[in-house]
């Protein structure tokens, strides 16, 4: 599927040899995994202009956010896996969806003033929040997801899940900064959003999924987690087959359009790719989107060390969505590292040892 946007200015893309890319990726992943460079990864999902690539499934140990283990599972390409926080990413191209319909506040508009069944929360310093800064992460409220590990109550994803009502546990929250200015990661800011589109469409947060992007994406089953309170898990939630996921990242290339079908706004897909705030020294963060900068070439094709735009939807436990528009490039990965340390780097090898080093 062709993609409006083009190759860096000045810069033109190598070409690739799709027969010999895809042999030299699953050697590559073949060696990685053998020398324990890769591990417990699922499932791989490799788009390259519009073709399938490579499609690799493995058997691993794997979890259900709000279930717990389900043991060691034989991976297909039906096979429903959990996104973690991907589900954020998700979150954002549905806001935008329900933005063009007139069932949302715009971003400029006050977060506080979508909820006025909390009105006695209104003061000076949450009337500056808006939903702009929710969908950005910028709100400036004390928030703490990286302290605690996700088993742990005093982890505030998992303090939200408990409170007995998540959406004043969020908006009650101090603010401990101005917002705009700094970046924290917040589920709660996601769970806001996705109560927005509840609110303002009638629906659930699956139904309006499916009836607006999963159904008109042509998406096999997908689910949803929920809490005990019924109320989806909106930033962590999201449970799809990693085929169906790397659909999501052919929407995001072709500015959210399929068969010249306008799924979600092309400008919404600008402003969810588009920097608002540095995350980390790598990385930067638009609408629920993270951004950064790769490097890839080899000499006989761009120059060595190359640097591109990628694209990324990530989750806990090694879920990733690499988008990379230059080189109309997708790969949907799943993994089962769940609550380790080191969960960030079979993703990270995947994508720069076998993928990138693959590029011509």
């Amino acid at each position: 599927m062709a993609s409006p946007i083009p190759p860096a200015l000045g810069q033109q893309r190598p070409a690739i040899s799709p027969d010999k890319f895809a042999a030299d990726v699953v050697e590559r992943l073949d060696q990685a995994i053998a020398q324990r460079r890769v591990w417990n990864i699922h499932g791989l999902v490799i788009l390259q202009d519009g073709n399938l690539l490579v499609e690799r499934y493995f058997e691993g140990q794997d979890n259900e956010r709000g279930v717990g283990s389900l043991g060691t599972v034989k991976f297909a390409a039906e096979t429903l896996h959990d996104l973690r926080s991907c589900s954020k990413s998700i979150v954002a191209l549905l806001y935008g969806i329900a933005l063009q319909q007139g069932k949302v506040p715009a971003p400029e508009a006050s977060l506080l003033s979508g909820f006025p069944e909390y009105g006695d929360l209104a003061d000076e310093q949450r009337s500056r929040v808006t939903v702009h800064h929710a969908l950005s992460m910028t709100m400036g409220t004390d928030w703490d997801e990286s302290s605690f590990p996700y088993a742990d109550p005093r982890n505030s994803e998992i303090a939200m899940d408990n409170a007995p009502d998540r959406y004043r546990y969020v908006l009650e929250r101090p603010i401990v900064d101005r917002p705009g200015m700094h970046w924290t990661y917040c589920g709660g800011a996601t769970a806001l959003l996705a109560r927005l589109i509840a609110k303002g469409t009638g629906k659930s947060l699956l139904d309006f999924a499916r009836e607006s992007l999963f159904d008109p994406l042509g998406m096999g089953p997908t689910k949803w987690a929920t809490g005990p309170d019924g109320e989806p898990f909106a930033a962590s939630g999201a449970r799809m087959s990693v085929r169906d996921l790397a659909r999501i990242g052919t929407l995001m290339l072709s500015g959210g359009q399929l068969d010249g079908q306008q799924i979600v706004p092309s400008e919404w897909i600008t402003r969810c790719t588009t920097p608002v705030v540095s995350s980390d020294e790598l990385r930067r963060y638009g609408y629920q989107w993270f951004l950064l900068d790769v490097a890839f070439g080899k000499p006989k094709g761009w120059a060595a060390g190359h640097l591109e735009r990628m694209w990324m939807a990530q989750g806990e436990g090694g879920q990733r969505l690499f988008i990379i528009p230059a080189l109309q490039l997708i790969i949907a990965l799943t993994a089962g590292n769940y609550g380790t340390e080191d969960q960030w780097i079979p993703p990270t090898r995947v994508l720069r040892e076998v993928v990138l080093a693959s590029v011509p």
